[in-house]
């Protein structure tokens, strides 16, 4: 852009004293003491970034490199030991995808991950977007890192009133323009930082930016409102019953969800079908079931959930047809999925 004077160092220049301060980030002042960052962490923290906040993602890196410091510990993990740990960030097949990958780096590679976006794109769970930011963080590599935050930038930047999905290719191609090939790894996280920190999605601080005197849309008075999105169809609403049975020693019935699908891998509450329609009863013990005067209100990506509660206390003697009991020093709520999780909420303060 002819009216921005070397943006890229620019930016670089605001980066050195503004960047944020992240567990799993080696920040511009340590990398110039020659200091370089641990790939399993920038890989860990992109894959829990994902959909997810950097104040939400702290306490869960902190806990899993705490208990598994290297990727050749996180692929010797039981699933269900990781799943557990992971509940809470939502989009479980992200946890699943993450043990794949663990076990593939320690397997085949040796414990060192791949140093080109190209190579880690062929690893399970890591996408174009993945690959591209670990490659340029971990390994400095001139790639092109493209999230939701770079998306706003750019849209603003360049006044670009596409709306968003269909805005991505031009959208990635200024970013490409952009990125320099001297400290690509810095500048893709304060292309980052810039839109968590300045160009917020809402009353950007316009005032702030390094880049506002080339800023198109802020010239023109559009920046508040990109990027345009494409209006989005109302998500349906699914029912569904969660039976939530004790036994009268205090042990609670669970059931491992398959591998696939929604909540892969994770325990939960034995249940009927989640279905736009009336939910066909599945209690998955013989028992006398009492209903809950609360329902779980949850929203997954694609669809509502509204989940009836039905309770039941069973003999010592009563065998599920579906699940474990699990006992009272090893039920810990926490392992929990989010929506699951508000089951037992729900029941326990009732």
């Amino acid at each position: 852009m002819s009216t921005l004077r070397e943006p890229a160092a620019e930016l670089l220049a605001w980066y050195d004293r503004h960047g944020r301060e992240l567990p799993w980030r080696v920040g511009p002042a340590a990398r110039a003491r020659g200091a370089r960052p641990d790939p399993y962490h920038v890989w860990l923290s992109e894959v829990m970034l994902q959909q997810t906040t950097a104040a939400a993602v702290r306490g869960y890196f902190h806990r899993f490199t705490t208990l598994w410091p290297t990727v050749e510990a996180l692929a010797a993990a039981e699933d269900g030991r990781v799943m557990g740990e992971w509940a809470g960030l939502g989009y479980y097949a992200r946890a699943r995808n993450l043990l794949k990958c663990a076990r593939v780096i320690a397997e085949e590679h040796g414990g060192r991950f791949p140093e080109t976006a190209e190579e880690l794109r062929r690893l399970p769970g890591i996408g174009p977007y993945t690959a591209a930011a670990i490659a340029a963080i971990a390994f400095d590599r001139p790639e092109t890192v493209v999230d939701g935050n770079v998306e706003r930038v750019m849209a603003r930047l360049h006044d670009i009133r596409t709306p968003l999905p269909a805005a991505k290719p031009e959208l990635t191609a200024r970013a490409a323009e952009m990125t320099p090939r001297a400290r690509p790894g810095c500048y893709a996280q304060a292309v980052m930082d810039l839109g968590a920190t300045i160009c917020t999605p809402k009353r950007p601080a316009c005032g702030l930016c390094p880049w506002r005197e080339g800023c198109r849309g802020r010239l023109a008075g559009t920046a508040p409102e990109l990027p345009a999105k494409t209006p989005k169809k109302p998500k349906p609403v699914r029912h569904g019953i969660a039976y939530l049975a004790r036994r009268v020693d205090g042990a609670w019935l669970l059931e491992r969800r398959p591998g696939s699908g929604l909540l892969g891998g994770m325990l939960g509450w034995p249940g009927s079908d989640w279905v736009e329609g009336a939910p066909e009863p599945a209690p998955p013990i013989r028992a006398e079931w009492h209903p809950v005067e609360a329902e779980v209100r949850h929203t997954f990506t694609h669809f509502h959930l509204r989940l009836a509660l039905v309770t039941a206390l069973v003999p010592m003697d009563r065998t599920p047809a579906r699940g474990v009991f699990v006992e009272p020093a090893e039920f810990r709520p926490s392992d929990l999925p989010t929506v699951m999780r508000k089951a037992f909420d729900l029941v326990r303060e009732r």
